[in-house]
């Protein structure tokens, strides 16, 4: 009677999980329960996303009977199945709601739910990006053994082949050392040591094969631990060639390749693959490996013939647990300027205010995205003091409140509170990899879609981050996205550049003390001489009349029409719409050839700058939040934001 006592609390208990379980994936994913049998199957805690393989999960279904699907969606945390018949389907809810399974050295508990049916996306075609080759088996198990050996980690300071270890993974250079902290090479210097003689053979069947035309001079080799990574980066346009290999040695891994446009590749590297990156591939798109202990691969059956992830059929994902790799990097020093101008475009003499969302984008990407990554280390070194009122938001937050810093730039916010979970990301590869390399939670991410589970954050930051989008749409959608992100109750705090840089009969920081003869800001040709509205075309680039405060549009045909001027540093602006320049100070010179050149570096970033009120106003369009508070802080416009409970 005691143990009957005991069962039934135990089924109660287990009922009680289900049906949180069932609430929790209607509340979060939008997935329908129902209370009627059904062949079909949501099986809660059994996914991707929180450890479980296809081969586990399959293995503890299939014991209820014949599966006909078996559906697990990329980075969730439940699966769907579909059963023979409905009886094999209730035999498993019956069965296996409260099951522990065992997946290596975890365990999660199943929680099953009848669903009406079970949709599975179909597989689309997504080719390697453009100059992208991976070359299976290319190295036999006899050579793969050779190399390994022939690599000495036991020297803890080896100065022939330049041995460092890194936060995140260890590493040795042979022919030439790499730089990280100018991310170059000094091609005076060569390291005694060349190439290892057992890298030979394998490089002159490169160049048999047409993967190189020139032998290399330069290898690196990283040792990474299950669990390691390398943030998403570009390698160094001005220090290699254009073609670099990558052979990958004792474990396989997945590479994941992002285009600026946001597209994303997810590559599987087979152990004793080669990757050839050529073009695009190698300059235009960043590539990177995120540090975790599982990768999503195809499963053993699946024909996808260049073996990516992305877009692949959810029938016909798995989690294929890492191992120690070993990558073999091969590259050419370049000793002429880089070329890389024929694949990515360079910045040009003039730039206009977008008139769609096409160029909107194109405009961000050559003044914004690119410009960043160029200057990352040197502007990392200038961004070192945060600001006080920004630490004493992130201050006010509760011990374990979670925390977004969308566009953490060199993340010099996300260790001022240890006692939040803070976690990054930033449109620049480059500035991302600096904060990886000081410890911090942070990817690459574009501030219009943050790959993060709605209302998630308990808060959220934005740093001069929304001043960089080129129209108010743009503008408007990256503070819907912050809004997105938060807990209901949850605040945001936004801060812009200001028009207004004297403010209240106090100039701020930005603007010398000294008068100098400003320049003009506005390039206008006589067409665009006429009035709109009453009021002059420089002032039509304003969102805001400066008498009456009042909000008033211009046609996209007069702003396309609107060259973006130059602006003079720290002088006070005479338009909204600007690029303002990035001079490279000495000792962060760029070099070309093997001297360095004769003048400072000068990038152009552009700026949106927030007259008194646009912000509150931009802000005021986003359903379900309200401000807070607004103030101007040094320069620029602040608002604190925070979303209906």
């Amino acid at each position: 009677m005691e143990l009957l006592s005991r069962k039934s609390k135990d089924e109660k208990k287990v009922l009680r999980k289900q049906i949180k379980a069932s609430h929790t994936l209607l509340k979060h994913e939008g997935i329908h329960t129902t209370s009627k049998p059904t062949k079909h199957l949501v099986v809660a805690n059994g996914g991707l996303g929180n450890g479980v393989s296809r081969e586990h999960l399959s293995a503890a279904l299939g014991e209820m009977g014949e599966l006909e699907v078996l559906v697990m969606p990329a980075h969730k945390p439940y699966a769907f199945v579909t059963y023979s018949s409905d009886e094999n389907a209730l035999k498993a809810h019956v069965n296996l709601n409260g099951h522990k399974l065992q997946c290596g050295e975890s365990s999660v508990t199943l929680y099953l739910g009848f669903v009406e049916s079970v949709k599975c996306l179909e597989e689309e075609t997504v080719s390697l990006p453009e100059g992208l080759t991976v070359v299976n088996d290319f190295v036999s198990p006899e050579e793969e053994a050779q190399l390994l050996a022939s690599i000495d980690w036991s020297s803890i300071c080896d100065q022939d082949t330049a041995q460092k270890a890194l936060k995140h993974r260890k590493v040795k250079h042979y022919g030439y050392e790499f730089q990280y902290d100018n991310n170059n090479v000094d091609k005076d210097k060569p390291l005694p040591a060349g190439l290892p003689k057992e890298c030979m053979p394998l490089l002159e069947r490169c160049m048999k094969h047409g993967y190189i035309s020139v032998m290399p001079d330069q290898l690196t080799v990283n040792q990474y631990e299950s669990g390691q990574g390398i943030p998403p980066h570009v390698d160094t346009h001005s220090a290699f060639e254009d073609t670099i290999m990558s052979l990958s040695l004792g474990a396989q891994t997945v590479m994941e390749f992002r285009h600026p446009d946001g597209r994303l590749v997810a590559v599987v590297l087979p152990l004793r693959s080669l990757l050839v990156m050529k073009g695009e591939s190698r300059y235009l798109w960043t590539h990177g490996i995120t540090p975790r202990k599982f990768d999503m691969v195809p499963t053993a059956d699946s024909d996808c013939p260049i073996r990516t992830v992305s877009n692949l059929a959810q029938n016909k994902l798995t989690l294929n647990k890492r191992d120690t790799r070993t990558s073999f990097t091969f590259r050419k020093i370049r000793h002429e300027s880089c070329n890389c101008g024929k694949i990515v475009p360079s910045q040009h003499d003039s730039a206009s205010l977008p008139g769609c969302q096409a160029d909107a984008a194109h405009l961000e990407q050559q003044y914004v995205h690119q410009v960043y990554d160029a200057i990352a280390s040197h502007f990392s070194s200038t961004r070192h003091s945060p600001w006080p009122r920004v630490c004493d938001f992130l201050c006010s937050l509760p011990p374990g409140s979670v925390l977004a810093d969308v566009g953490c730039g060199n993340g010099k916010y996300l260790g001022v509170n240890p006692q939040v979970v803070a976690m990054g990301c930033d449109r620049s590869s480059a500035l991302i990899r600096i904060c990886a390399e000081r410890g911090f939670q942070v990817f690459v991410s574009d501030a219009l879609s943050v790959p993060l589970r709605t209302a998630s954050c308990d808060a959220c930051i934005s740093i001069a981050v929304i001043h960089h989008f080129s129209t108010r749409e743009r503008r408007l959608d990256a503070i819907k996205e912050l809004v997105r992100l938060l807990k209901p109750g949850g605040q945001a705090l936004i801060y812009v550049w200001a028009f207004e840089q004297e403010y209240n009969k106090q100039k701020s920081k930005y603007l010398k003390d000294s008068k100098e003869n400003q320049r003009p800001e506005v390039s206008i040709s006589s067409k665009q001489q006429s009035s709109v509205s009453g009021h002059s075309s420089v002032q039509t680039i304003r969102l805001f009349e400066d008498n009456e405060n009042e909000l008033y549009m211009v046609s996209p045909k007069q702003v396309t029409q609107v060259k973006l001027s130059v602006h003079t540093n720290r002088t006070a602006f005479n338009t909204q719409d600007l690029l303002v320049p990035w001079h490279l100070k000495d000792g962060k010179r760029m070099k070309i050839s093997n001297t360095e050149n004769s003048s400072t570096p000068v990038f152009h970033r552009y700026y949106h700058v927030f007259q008194k009120g646009e912000l509150e106003q931009l802000c005021g369009q986003v359903a379900g939040v309200k401000v807070q508070s607004s103030y101007h802080d040094q320069g620029n416009w602040c608002v604190i934001l925070q979303k209906d409970l």
